[in-house]
Order: C-alpha cells, then sequence, then structure tokens
C-alpha cells in the first residue's frame, strides 16, 4: 500500500483531475489517495468565513454561489452531473452557520467545505473511468479534539477507525480528504494551513505503508522558492532531520508537522512533479547524506514585537514565562527571538490572533512592533552570500551561526 497526497494545484481544473487520474492508472498498488481543496479555494470560503463572522449573510450566500458554480463547471466539464457538488452543498445556504459565533470554530465548518467538494468530483471521476475507488469522510475518521484551526488528532482513536475502514474496504483507491478531521459529536475540524501533509503522514504511519508520494507544481525540492530566485537546484535526498529544520524554517514544500509520523517508521517520503510524474523528484528518507548547496528559505507575514520593562526590570530573567504564555495563549506562531538586558524581541505570523496579544501584552511592558516583514533564513550560508543577500535591504534582525543566516526584513 501506497499514499498519494494532491495539492490544491494539482486539482485547481479538469486538466489536473484528468492527470490525477492518469497517474493513479499507471499503478497497480493499493492506494490511499489524500486530496487538498481545489486550487485557491480555500481562500475563497475564508472571504465567506469573514462575511457570516461580520453578519453579513447575503454576501456570504453571493460567495458561496459563486464557488459552488465553479465547482459544478468543473465537474460539468468532466462529464460529471452537478450531485458531486449538490450532496457537500445542497443549497448553498449559509443558515446552519449562523449558529457558529466563535471565530475559529465557524472557520472549520465552511472552510472544510472545500476538501470534501474536491474529493466528491475526484471520486466521481475516477469511478466513470472504470477505477476501483471508495470515497470516505474523514470528519468521522480522524477524530481531534476541539482547538478549531488547529486540531490536535486522537491517535489511537484515528488509527483505528482508519484501520477498521480502509482494511474491510474492497476497494483498491480509497479517496480521503487532507486538512480536515472531526469531534466525537461530528463537527469539523482543521489541522492547520497546509495540513494536508500532515493527514497523508498520519495515514501512512497508522496503515504501514510502502511510501508517501506528494504530488506538487515543483520538480521536487528546490534550493530556493523559484517565484523569487531565478536558478534554482534540485535536491535528490535529504535527510528527516534535514527535512525537519527547512520546514521549521518555512520552507513551503513540506508540512513542519509531517515528518514525525514518517520517520518513526522510517517511511520514505517522495515529492515529484505531477506535470512529469516519471521523473525523479525528492525524496526525504533514512540517511546521512548532507545538503551540499545553499537554501533560501522565505517565511512572509511576519510582525515584530519587542517589549521592555516598564520598570527597567531585566525581561528575561524576570518575564519570560509570562511573555511565552501570552504568545502560546494567543496561538502565535514564533519564528525568530532575540533578547538584551532589558528586552524581548520575538517574530510571529501576522494571524488575526496578533492584536489581542499586543493588548494583553501593553498591560505590563513597553510594546512597540513592526509590520509587514518577511524573515529570510539561509542555510549553507558564506560571508559572500550574506553580504549579498543584505545588500539593499532594510533589515530589523539578524541571527547568525556557523552554517545559518536569518534576516528580518521589510517586505
Amino acid at each position: 500500500m501506497k499514499v498519494y497526497k494532491f495539492g490544491g494545484a494539482s486539482v485547481k481544473d479538469a486538466a489536473g483531475i484528468r492527470n490525477l487520474a492518469e497517474i493513479l492508472q499507471r499503478d497497480d498498488n493499493e492506494l490511499v489517495v489524500v486530496i487538498s481543496a481545489m486550487g485557491k479555494t480555500t481562500n475563497a470560503l475564508e472571504q465567506v468565513v469573514a462575511a457570516l463572522h461580520a453578519h453579513r449573510a447575503e454576501e456570504a450566500v453571493s460567495l458561496l454561489d459563486e464557488i459552488c458554480t465553479q465547482h459544478v463547471a468543473i465537474a460539468r466539464e468532466l462529464g460529471l452531473d452537478d450531485q458531486c457538488v449538490r450532496r457537500i452543498l445542497p443549497d448553498s445556504s449559509v443558515s446552519e452557520y449562523v449558529r457558529f459565533a466563535e471565530y475559529d470554530e465557524l472557520y472549520d465548518q465552511v472552510v472544510s467545505l472545500g476538501e470534501l467538494m474536491s474529493t466528491s468530483i475526484v471520486t466521481a471521476y475516477l469511478q466513470a473511468n472504470g477505477l476501483d475507488v471508495a470515497w470516505y469522510d474523514m470528519t468521522h475518521l480522524l477524530l481531534t479534539d476541539t482547538r478549531f484551526r488547529e486540531a490536535q488528532p486522537d491517535l489511537d482513536v484515528s488509527a483505528k477507525n482508519l484501520k477498521s475502514a480502509l482494511t474491510a474496504s474492497p476497494h483498491r483507491i480509497a479517496i480521503l480528504q487532507g486538512f480536515i478531521g472531526g469531534t466525537a459529536d461530528g463537527r469539523h475540524t482543521t489541522l492547520g494551513r497546509e495540513g494536508s501533509d500532515y493527514t497523508a503522514a498520519l495515514v501512512a504511519n497508522f496503515m504501514d505503508v510502502e511510501s508517501v508520494t506528494i504530488w506538487k507544481d515543483v520538480p521536487g525540492i528546490l534550493n530556493a522558492d523559484p517565484r523569487r530566485v531565478e536558478h534554482t537546484t534540485l535536491i535528490p535526498e535529504l535527510s528527516y532531520l534535514e527535512a525537519v529544520e527547512l520546514a521549521y524554517s518555512g520552507a513551503q514544500v513540506i508540512h513542519p508537522k509531517t515528518i514525525r509520523p514518517l520517520e518513526n517508521k522510517r517511511i520514505p517520503l517522495y515529492v515529484k512533479p505531477f506535470a512529469q510524474p516519471q521523473a525523479n523528484g525528492s525524496v526525504i528518507h533514512d540517511t546521512d547524506k548532507k545538503i551540499d548547496v545553499p537554501v533560501y528559505i522565505w517565511r512572509d507575514h511576519q510582525t515584530l514585537i519587542t517589549m521592555r520593562a516598564k520598570d527597567f526590570g531585566f525581561v528575561l530573567e524576570e518575564s519570560l514565562s509570562h511573555i511565552f504564555e501570552i504568545i502560546h495563549r494567543n496561538r502565535l506562531k514564533v519564528s525568530m527571538i532575540q533578547s538584551s538586558a532589558v528586552t524581548i524581541s520575538v517574530s510571529v505570523d501576522a494571524t488575526r490572533y496578533v492584536p489581542n496579544a499586543l493588548k494583553e501584552l501593553a498591560q505590563d511592558y513597553r510594546v512597540t512592533y513592526n509590520e509587514g516583514l518577511a524573515l529570510l533564513t539561509i542555510r549553507g550560508t558564506t560571508p559572500e552570500i550574506l553580504a549579498r543577500e543584505q545588500q539593499g535591504r532594510t533589515i530589523l534582525l539578524s541571527q547568525n551561526t556557523r552554517r545559518t543566516a536569518r534576516l528580518l526584513v521589510k517586505e
């Protein structure tokens, strides 16, 4: 058994779904296929959430109708009827979501529709083309807690559920949604943005599969984002440890939580281009091989927060635990930390939780902050590379070790 994961770019249109079907037809193995929402559907559904949360019901209905229409158009282009979409979103009504007053819970109920619709369309197309396929709803298989938008799976219960469902299935191919799970009482939850990779890794761990393949719109794992750097280099193989380091720094190819379930059972992870399925791509596995090229990783949308005690006390000694308790409670993701005798500076992802955290911190500290920043991490840096990357940039914070440089700069 193998796990294949297809991201939003690989199923963004009818051509992508046809290509997915061709990839599956070439493989005679039992397959578990984890699929994300189509294209930019998650972003579009986030606009629906924003409208609902602001009590703009008419706007929410209009936005949801537009999303439904786009999915129906793709289904029809594939020769399918509307039911593969309508059964997930019967009447584009938003009335059932009005009762969710808390933003994060509302978010998960609405945004999860993207994965449910995409997998329904893909399943219908594969079945229409003679593939032996079954569709499963991860809301009832991957059981989580109620930490909406960052739900933590109950690993024991989820493993039991998935093993029971997949081993009992007479079908060769199982279609699952990435990114989403569910509470014990049936509410949708999500695992955090880009959580589909994590879903694939968990399923692989539970089912003791041969390998995981993530199909992307890039040749494999590159040493830089090709949208930012003109000439990039393919990294053909890297260790689990190197992969974790890159993911933590903000590399977009692999989700940070993905590696652990795979490393625990020594399951190799392949990253391959869906446009060239015969290409070798990259593999993350049990190896001592080191990356031998500089790697450039951008983490956008950062906010730098600097705190100083109001009485000029020693912040680091007296207040560190208090500061990070506030950061944790407000779900801030810290990407960089720097301290002096009287100040602590942290760079965090700019999310909707930042304003409340600033308000809490300001009760006990003098707080200043800068928005619109990006963190550039260079692994395998040299003095020449560092000098080049610093040139012409406004740098608010920098850290250097033997092999790694980190620059917090204006976007």
